[in-house]
């Protein structure tokens, strides 16, 4: 049997003279897995990289690898499709898998942000917008969305979160979800979404990447959970887990997670793939004695594909030979992998059209979107002076900071294929944009990472105007994956920069990049106005010069809470009561109030979850709790 194979000149499937019958694709999986020897079963449970020092080609050609990870040239995905569905036996195209996070080649704000435009279909057309570009260059596996419930910015990773609540979570979990897997291209080609990481990553003690969770299961179910059953419920493709243990047990090989909620009490019936050589790494966590463990445990566990550790490639025909893998969980897990690739149209569509997927590329379309979804994502968060937006004409302003004239960190993480000389920077913007009349000067002020700084040069600026812009916050490399960050204030030398400006009696209004929740309190005590951009994508410089000259209103409310000091970590709204709450006058122990405070510090965020102002005064009065009692199941 050869497969299906697609002759290149007339495009159309070739079927082989062993075809698998007609049939729904339950048949087809069934014919084609009875096809297979152990050998090429265990090769679709196998996802590589080029950089795994093996000969990829000759795999693919002996069936032993079914997925491949972190290639975005669609020549290079063409040319090992090529190999798998001419060359093999069986002809089995291959899922190649990307990191899409926030965009593609038009980059989009962080999810972080995007969450905080409270928009789900905004946020279900930046999904659809981005899938649109990665399937057009051969990626038809997108590890996203991340639904990890966030409430310690020290993790880097919050920058991909939702923030910090349940249900918020839960509503943006279900736009990634439709926005990934509703788009199909002309010929109907898409791409399957992951959620991830299951579960409680977001969870990890102190906000150290990769570090352990212990929480109750109460805890689990009620506060982390919800998200990753909402994106289920929503019909997401496939599951990967988390590097942290939980509980003692590591998530890759965790069957209480995997199983019993997983697969019995939810009915997940997808495939569920482990993180890079998260596999691999049940040895470094102690939980195996070595990979042909590992592979057994994951195996065992419910791990259907092993992503980049190698352990089920070189352990796992030895495993079920010896009898310790039962050949029925090869086949379940071989059964899902061909269930999706049938799902996604490979064995009608396993190529890409090398020249069109140019031109599916940084369309006005996208451009427009990553514009509206940067404004609705940017937050005001202070304005008592009433700078904002900036006056009509005849101002002087000084634009000075580290990302005034920066490209590549308004991009944010996780933004591989975005170009940075295709970002126009907050200086090319207000050059632009500004009112007529008005006169800008520049100055960089200090590094980018903040270690250096030019006070001359910005004073000089400062000097000639009657308002400063202040551009601070965080380089692209410091959020992200394996960034933790045990201090939050401002990087470097940054605040000796604001104090610096701020003392010149010049009003200054702080326009502030990250891709996380700062403590900053001396800064937005300082600041006549501060207004959060986060890392906003291609379009963050234009979509702030439009909220700054009043072409539009910020809308943007945070999904997360600001702490004032790191000290009071993990901060979030929806916390428990306790016994002796702070809002009450406390219990009289020992001639003292007991409550549950800080000597030393508010117990409040800096702000709060939720927390965004607008250029209007908006009044509350006269609210009413309409019905007042409502049952276990009433909303």
């Amino acid at each position: 049997m050869k497969g299906i194979i697609l002759n290149m000149q007339s495009k159309s499937p070739i079927i082989s003279s062993n075809p698998p019958p007609p049939g729904d694709i339950k048949d087809k999986v069934s014919y084609l897995l009875s096809q297979m020897n152990l050998e090429e079963k265990i090769g679709q449970m196998v996802q590589a990289d080029l950089t795994w020092k093996q000969d990829i080609p000759q795999l693919l050609r002996e069936g032993r690898v079914g997925a491949l990870l972190t290639v975005h040239d669609p020549a290079v995905i063409n040319r090992l499709q090529h190999i798998a569905v001419e060359e093999s036996r069986l002809g089995i195209p291959l899922l190649v898998g990307n990191d899409i996070i926030h965009g593609y080649r038009t980059i989009f704000p962080i999810p972080l942000a995007l969450a905080g435009s409270w928009d789900m279909d905004l946020i279900e057309r930046v999904a659809a917008a981005s899938i649109a570009e990665a399937v057009s260059a051969g990626t038809n596996w997108n590890y996203a969305p991340m639904v990890d419930i966030s409430r310690d910015p020290r993790w880097g990773r919050v920058a991909e979160s939702a923030g910090e609540d349940p249900l918020l979570s839960s509503q943006v979990a279900r736009a990634w979800v439709r926005g990934y897997q509703n788009y199909r291209d002309a010929d109907g080609r898409r791409a399957a979404a992951c959620v991830k990481h299951f579960a409680a990553y977001g969870a990890a003690e102190a906000g150290k990447d990769y570090n352990t969770v212990d929480m109750s299961e109460r805890r689990l179910r009620e506060e982390y959970l919800p998200p990753y059953r909402a994106a289920i419920q929503a019909g997401v493709e496939s599951v990967m887990t988390s590097f942290n243990d939980f509980n003692g047990q590591p998530a890759t090989a965790n069957t209480f997670l995997l199983q019993q909620i997983l697969r019995k009490e939810w009915g997940f019936e997808g495939l569920i793939v482990s993180d890079f050589d998260s596999v691999g790494e049940l040895v470094l966590h102690g939980f195996a004695r070595d990979h042909k463990e590992a592979a057994l445990r994951s195996m065992l566990a419910g791990i259907d594909m092993d992503m980049m550790s190698n352990a089920y490639h070189f352990y796992l025909t030895d495993l079920v030979r010896e009898g310790k893998v039962p050949l029925e969980l090869i086949d379940a897990s071989v059964r899902r992998i061909l269930t999706l690739k049938f799902n996604l149209g490979l064995f009608e569509h396993p190529y890409v059209d090398e020249k069109a997927c140019q031109q599916a590329m940084f369309l006005p379309a996208a451009l427009q979107l990553a514009e509206k979804a940067a404004e609705e994502s940017m937050v005001l968060l202070k304005n008592e002076s009433g700078l904002l937006p900036l006056a009509a004409g005849g101002t002087r302003y000084a634009l000075i900071g580290p990302l005034a004239n920066e490209r590549t960190s308004l991009m944010g993480c996780w933004s591989f294929d975005g170009r940075p000389e295709e970002v126009e920077t907050l200086k090319e913007a207000l050059q632009k944009q500004l009112p007529a009349g008005s006169r800008l000067t520049y100055a960089q002020g200090c590094s980018l990472n903040g270690e250096t700084l030019a006070l001359e040069s910005a004073l000089a600026a400062a000097e000639q105007a009657d308002v400063i812009l202040l551009a601070l916050g965080e380089e692209h490399t410091l959020s992200g994956e394996a960034h933790s960050r045990a201090h939050l204030g401002l990087p470097g030398r940054q605040m000796e920069l604001f104090n610096a400006l701020q003392n010149t009696g010049k009003p200054v209004i702080t326009l502030l990049f990250c891709g996380r929740p700062l403590a900053i309190p001396e800064l937005v005590e300082k600041s006549a106005s501060l207004l959060l951009a986060w890392h906003g994508g291609t379009c963050t410089a234009r979509a702030l010069c439009n909220l700054l000259t009043g072409q539009s209103v910020p809308s943007g409310r945070l999904p997360v809470s600001f702490p004032r000091s790191v000290g009071q970590i993990p901060l979030y709204y929806a916390h428990k009561r306790t016994g002796r709450p702070a809002d009450t006058s406390g219990t009289l122990q020992f001639n003292s109030a007991h409550r549950s405070i800080y000597l030393d510090e508010n117990n409040a965020p800096l702000f709060p979850f939720g927390f965004g102002l607008s250029y209007s005064q908006v009044e509350y009065s006269d609210l009413q709790l309409n019905p007042l009692n409502i049952t276990a199941e009433g909303q």
